[in-house]
C-alpha cells in the first residue's frame, strides 16, 4: 500500500472514524473499503501484504469507536502486533468491495486477541486472529491487570479459545531480552 494510500488512511481515521456510531467493548465494527489499484500484486489480485495494512487500519477503527483509544492514550499505552495469523478463503479483485469485521475476542494473562474477517455479501474471504501487546509510552510492557483497569476489558466473562491459547504458545518468540539465534536444524 503506498504511502499516500496510507497518510489517507490514517486521515480519515483521525477525522471521520471518531464521528462513526460509538460500539460497545465487545461488538462487531464494519469497515467497508473497496480494493484499489495499490493493493495489488502482480497476478491482480488483492496482495497478501495490502491484507495486513487493512486489517491495521479496521483495528485501529475499532479502537476508536469502543473509546478505547482515548482511555490508552491518556494512559500513555499503545497497542502493537505480537503476532497474528490469516486465512485466505478466496481472492479480492480490484474494484470489489467488501467489509472487515473486526472484534475483540478477549484476553489472557500475556495479550489481547481479536478476530477479523473480510466479508463480501455475507460470506467470508479471508479471517484472521491477531495477538497484541501494549506498551507505555515512557517504555515497558503494560501489566495485564493494568490494561484491564484502563480498558475495562473482562478476562472472565469473555475468555479466549483453548486452542487460540496454544497457537499463541506456538509462535511465541522469546522476549527481547533473551537471546533468539536464527539457527536451521
Amino acid at each position: 500500500m503506498g504511502f499516500i494510500r496510507r497518510f489517507s488512511r490514517l486521515a480519515w481515521l483521525t477525522t471521520r472514524a471518531p464521528k462513526l456510531p460509538p460500539l460497545d467493548l465487545y461488538d462487531v465494527c464494519r469497515s467497508p473499503r473497496r480494493v484499489q489499484l495499490g493493493d495489488l500484486d502482480e497476478l491482480r489480485h488483492m496482495n497478501n501484504g495490502a491484507y495486513l495494512s487493512n486489517l491495521d487500519h479496521a483495528r485501529q477503527e475499532l479502537v476508536v469507536r469502543t473509546g478505547l483509544w482515548a482511555r490508552l492514550r491518556a494512559a500513555g499505552i499503545y497497542p502493537v502486533v505480537s503476532a497474528q495469523t490469516i486465512a485466505y478463503r478466496k481472492s479480492l479483485q480490484f474494484g470489489q468491495r467488501y467489509v472487515i469485521e473486526s472484534r475483540l475476542l478477549g484476553l489472557d494473562d500475556r495479550a489481547v486477541y481479536v478476530e477479523q474477517r473480510f466479508v463480501v455479501g455475507g460470506e467470508v474471504y479471508a479471517r484472521a486472529y491477531v495477538q497484541g501487546r501494549f506498551l507505555y509510552d515512557a517504555g515497558g510492557t503494560v501489566p495485564m491487570e493494568a490494561l484491564v483497569e484502563v480498558t475495562g476489558v473482562d478476562p472472565v466473562e469473555h475468555p479466549v479459545p483453548a486452542w487460540l491459547h496454544d497457537w499463541a504458545a506456538q509462535v511465541r518468540l522469546p522476549g527481547t531480552r533473551q537471546p533468539a539465534p536464527s539457527e536451521w536444524g
